[in-house]
């Protein structure tokens, strides 16, 4: 049985006036999977919180539901081990009105998506709809367009991205590279690589792809694969290693896109690169290895997942980020043992520029390979969702 904690209210620190009140739920201590989202699955009005195998039945999440039988691994070790889910997303992927999950099971394997048996009750028919899904950091967005999502990663050394025949939904996604096949790509992007990302970077209605090392702008026509253009721009320190998820958003409000990102995901440094008006970018370090090195007024590492979403409601999208918790467990990486923390950084445009303002939310989850921040409770406020190597939890904002 999960162990259930009774819900706790948490008020993030007295930072300035639009700090938010959370109140945390703690579904699980179990690790189960190193991400989590949700939906509305059983159709009762509320929405439901999926990670790993499992559904914790919304408003209260106490009720869990397995919808795929128990895997060879478990129980996974959050000391040694890893899951067979390393992100999940939600999307009802044959069109009958019902929200599916995919999941990508592991970098360099395969990605599921596990069909909705429409409260029929029973396990969710599992299909493999692509068969070797590289990066640490992979997203589920529309890239080319057509209003439906696109399997963002890249695959046997090339950077690209995977469409779904939406009229054959749970065949195999057709892989799209924008890159050259070579060995020195091999090596670059393997199934470990970290940071991408996808957004439009130039400004000309077409999301682009990008990576620790630049931009690749997608060309008008995409009918046929072709190598997109480069663009250099490290975002990241020299030799880094890179950071997870990599954000495009205008920070300053000066209608150019900018990125956001980590610098390495298992060690330290965080910051957003202003575009400038010829189409270079200017560096604004937030965070690094220690307070001094940190503008931000705060100090953590292993930033492996973050997501924008307007926390506060003013118009102004914000950073969701954290501490991911033991990726290599309690001896490796930086600070493997601090405290797992969850914030989120509020923008705040003034005068042409942006000042990025910590909250705490939590010191006691952190992130895993993904956060999910939107509105569960439907409330039209933005909460929080997280599965990562301390457990499953929900931070609904009152």
């Amino acid at each position: 049985m999960t162990k259930l904690l009774i819900p706790t209210l948490l008020l993030a620190l007295p930072l300035c006036a639009a700090d938010l009140k959370f109140k945390k739920y703690t579904l699980t201590e179990e690790f189960v999977a190193e991400g989590a989202h949700f939906a509305d699955f059983d159709h009762d009005g509320h929405n439901d919180i999926c990670s790993g195998r499992f559904i914790w039945k919304g408003p209260e999440f106490k009720e869990r539901v397995e919808f795929a039988p128990k895997f060879e691994k478990e129980p996974y070790d959050p000391a040694k081990g890893y899951s067979d889910f390393f992100l999940t997303y939600t999307y009802d992927f044959n069109g009958d009105g019902w929200s599916d999950i995919l999941a990508y099971s592991w970098p360099g394997k395969d990605t599921w998506v596990f069909e909705n048996p429409q409260n029929k009750g029973g396990e969710w028919k599992r299909t493999t709809i692509f068969d070797v899904t590289d990066n640490e950091s992979p997203d589920f967005k529309d890239l080319n367009g057509d209003g439906k999502p696109e399997l963002i990663c890249h695959t046997g050394g090339q950077l690209g991205y995977a469409e779904i025949d939406w009229k054959n939904p749970l065949g195999k996604a057709r892989f799209r590279p924008i890159t050259p096949k070579s060995p020195e790509n091999d090596k670059k992007y393997f199934r470990y690589t970290h940071g991408y990302g996808v957004g439009d970077v130039n400004g000309d209605g077409r999301p682009d792809i990008l990576d620790k090392e630049g931009w690749r702008e997608q060309p008008a026509d995409t009918k046929a694969d072709s190598d997109w253009v480069f663009h250099p721009q490290l975002f990241t320190v020299p030799g880094g290693r890179g950071g997870s998820f990599i954000l495009v958003y205008d920070v300053n409000g000066d209608g150019r896109n900018d990125v956001i990102t980590s610098y390495d995901a298992h060690g330290y440094g965080f910051g957003w690169f202003e575009q400038k008006a010829d189409g270079t970018f200017a560096e604004h370090k937030l965070m690094g290895a220690t307070l001094e090195e940190s503008p931000a007024g705060v100090k953590f590492s292993q930033l492996h997942a973050m997501q924008l979403a307007d926390m506060n409601g003013d118009g102004v999208l914000d950073i969701v980020t954290g501490k991911r918790r033991w990726a290599h467990g309690p001896l490796k990486d930086d600070e493997p043992n601090a405290a797992p923390v969850l914030y989120w950084f509020e923008i705040k445009r003034e005068g042409g520029e942006a000042k990025i303002i910590p909250h705490q939310i939590d010191d006691n989850s952190g992130v895993g390979t993904q956060v999910t921040p939107g509105d569960v409770n439907k409330d039209g406020k933005m909460d929080v969702v997280v599965g990562n190597k301390k457990g499953v939890f929900v931070f609904l904002q009152e």
